[in-house]
């Protein structure tokens, strides 16, 4: 019986110690499973609150924008404008154009350097009518009755933006960029932010009747300066804090006596452009400053007039320089200087 008692007692004791055992592993299993869980838990914590903290930096950080507005030939003041502030330093967080301030801006934001706008300059120095507003059979008056959606082709206009690039599509900027057109699907703006460059510039740069309405993905668009030319709404949306707005001329408009019908209509064309420019900066939202760095008055108004073109770039350096030696342009992401933000209204009546 002893050695039966012996040989009993001892598998009971080898089961307990391997009970025993189980348990110490689960036991430190589970530890070490908890302790897993919870660091991780504690990482993604602590990533959340650091992800929170940059988002927070990232609001109360000054924001800069530049917008670059429509114009035209008038354009050509645009790249003054940005060879003095390149020269400067000054690079915005963000840009947004219309027309031919989505032309500019599309070629700034793709190489924000003074060879940049340098090599904007040599384009600009060689556009002519001819290249941009070609020439077919037809001339004078009756290519306005030709049965078709616009009187010239945009392959002039698209040749220029195809070398003027420095990137294939928005979102390959070096500063992001955005570019507005007019949808011809219900009269709306409509922003690109990404896809081809070419297509969306010639799209916001489509002027009715002289350019044809540019077709993206099923849907056909005009020039942005219809429904929004100087687009500092969408920059303030954005959380800009600083906008700095480079008109191709002065903020206020005043027409001129139309001799013909077509310039009554052109007329009233810019009139409801400026009026939507005025209510935007009556509406100026506190801690947001606006600088307007303007074009001039003394300069061809045909709309395929590039004979002014060295004129406008030095009228659009000198009127940079004075703005920069104001506010202190210069470096990337400037936020809000000492002076007082400029609030450059049109008169009462224009």
């Amino acid at each position: 019986m002893t050695a039966a008692s012996n040989i009993s007692f001892a598998i009971v004791f080898a089961l307990f110690l391997v009970v025993v055992v189980v348990l110490v592993v689960l036991v430190i299993r589970f530890t070490l499973q908890r302790s897993a869980v919870s660091k991780a838990q504690w990482s993604v914590e602590q990533g959340e609150e650091e992800a929170s903290e940059d988002e927070d930096e990232e609001r109360r950080r000054p924001i800069t924008a530049l917008v670059l507005s429509g114009g035209g030939t008038r354009g050509a003041a645009q790249i003054g404008m940005l060879q003095v502030l390149t020269e400067h330093g000054f690079l915005p967080d963000r840009i947004y154009g219309s027309s031919v301030g989505a032309v500019n801006g599309v070629g700034f934001a793709g190489d924000p350097t003074s060879d940049g706008v340098e090599r904007m300059t040599q384009i600009w120095r060689g556009m002519t009518r001819d290249n941009i507003y070609p020439q077919g059979r037809l001339h004078g008056p009756w290519r306005y009755l030709q049965q078709r959606d616009a009187v010239y082709t945009n392959t002039g206009l698209r040749s220029v933006i195809e070398n003027g690039f420095a990137m294939d599509r928005l979102e390959d900027a070096v500063v992001p960029v955005e570019v507005v057109a007019t949808s011809l699907s219900d009269g709306h703006e409509h922003w690109f932010t990404v896809g081809s460059a070419v297509e969306a510039v010639l799209a916001s740069a489509a002027v009715p009747a002289v350019f044809p309405p540019v077709e993206i993905d099923g849907e056909r668009f005009i020039d942005g300066g219809v429904v929004d030319n100087v687009p500092i709404r969408r920059a303030i949306e954005s959380g800009a804090t600083r906008i700095v707005v480079l008109l191709c001329a002065p903020p206020s408009y005043i027409p001129s006596a139309p001799r013909r019908p077509v310039e009554a209509m052109v007329n009233a064309l810019l009139i409801s452009i400026h009026a939507r420019f005025t209510r935007d900066l009556t509406h100026i939202p506190p801690g947001v400053e606006v600088i307007l760095c303007s074009g001039g008055e003394d300069t061809p108004t045909e709309f395929d007039d590039f004979s002014a073109t060295e004129h406008l770039i030095e009228q659009g350096r000198a009127a940079a320089t004075e703005v920069v030696k104001r506010y202190g342009l210069g470096g990337p992401g400037v936020g809000p200087s000492s002076t007082p933000p400029l609030r450059s209204h049109p008169e009462p009546g224009t």
